[in-house]
C-alpha cells in the first residue's frame, strides 16, 4: 500500500509540473507567489460557497458536511506528523498552530471534537462507503504527505495553503448554517476558523515558509507542489459537490456534462 501510495503521489507531482515551473526561490518572492494562490489558485472562489451561504437547504448543507467530515484528515494530527525533525523556527510555528488545534489545553476548545459536535447535532453519520472518491482523495493525499518523510515539504505547503484559503469558505458555511437555524454551538468550528485561520496563515508564512526557503531555496519547489496538489484536490471536490447538489436546480446542464 505504501508503494501504491508513492506511485500515486509521484504521478500527481508529474501532472502538475507546469504549474510550478516558474516558482521563485527567494524567500520573499516565494511567499508572494504562495499568497497569490488565495485569489488565483485552483478552486478558489468557487460559486458553491456563495450558494451554500445564501440558498442551500438544511439537507443540502448536511450532505455537504457529510462529505467534508469523512475527508477531514485531522489538521492537528497532520501538523504533529509533519513537524518531526524540521528546523527549529518552523517547528515552533507548527507547535503554536498545533496548540491552538488542541484548544490550548482545554478539551472543549479542541478543534476536532468541535467538528464532531457539529455532525452529532445535525444527525450526520459519515462513512467511507457513502463518500465521494474526490473527498477521500483529498484526505489520502494530505495523509500521504504528512506520514512519508520525503514529502515533508509538500506537507508544509499543503497545510499552509489550507490556512491561507479556508477562511472565506468556512465563513460561507457558517453563514449558511446560521441561516437555516443551526445553533451557535454546532457552528462554532466554522465560526472559529473563519477568523483564526487568517492569523494562522500570516504566522505560517512568516515563521515557517520564510525561514525554510531562506535556509534552502530548493524547498520552494516542493512546498509549492504540495500547495497546488492540495488545491486541485479541493477543486475536484467542489466540482463534484456542485454536480450533485445542483443537479435538481440545473438538471439540463448537469445532464449534458
Amino acid at each position: 500500500m505504501k508503494r501504491l501510495e508513492g506511485e500515486y503521489v509521484e504521478a500527481f507531482r508529474a501532472h502538475i509540473q507546469d504549474l510550478v515551473a516558474d516558482v521563485p526561490t527567494s524567500a520573499e518572492a516565494f511567499v508572494a507567489w504562495f499568497e497569490a494562490l488565495k485569489d488565483h489558485g485552483p478552486g478558489q472562489w468557487d460559486p458553491l460557497f456563495d450558494w451554500l451561504e445564501g440558498a442551500a437547504s438544511l439537507e443540502d448543507l448536511k450532505w455537504f458536511l457529510t462529505q467534508e467530515a469523512v475527508g477531514e484528515a485531522g489538521f492537528d494530527d497532520l501538523v504533529a506528523l509533519t513537524q518531526v525533525k524540521i528546523p527549529d523556527r518552523a517547528k515552533l510555528e507548527l507547535a503554536r498552530n498545533y496548540w491552538d488545534e488542541m484548544g490550548r489545553g482545554n478539551a472543549r476548545g479542541m478543534h476536532g471534537p468541535m467538528l464532531e459536535r457539529t455532525t452529532t447535532t445535525l444527525g450526520i453519520a459519515p462513512t467511507i462507503d457513502t463518500t465521494l472518491w474526490q473527498s477521500l482523495c483529498l484526505a489520502n493525499t494530505m495523509t500521504a504527505f504528512a506520514t512519508t518523510r520525503r514529502y515533508a515539504w509538500h506537507s508544509i505547503g499543503a497545510l499552509g495553503v489550507v490556512e491561507l484559503t479556508a477562511p472565506t469558505r468556512v465563513a460561507c458555511v457558517d453563514a449558511g448554517l446560521k441561516r437555516v437555524g443551526v445553533p451557535p454551538e454546532a457552528r462554532k468550528y466554522f465560526a472559529l476558523h473563519a477568523h483564526l485561520d487568517v492569523e494562522h496563515s500570516k504566522a505560517w508564512n512568516a515563521e515557517a515558509l520564510i525561514p525554510l526557503v531562506s535556509e534552502d531555496p530548493s524547498r520552494a519547489r516542493f512546498i509549492a507542489e504540495g500547495a497546488i496538489m492540495r488545491l486541485i484536490c479541493g477543486e475536484q471536490c467542489f466540482d463534484t459537490y456542485r454536480a450533485h447538489l445542483w443537479a435538481h436546480t440545473h438538471p439540463l446542464v448537469y445532464a449534458a456534462e
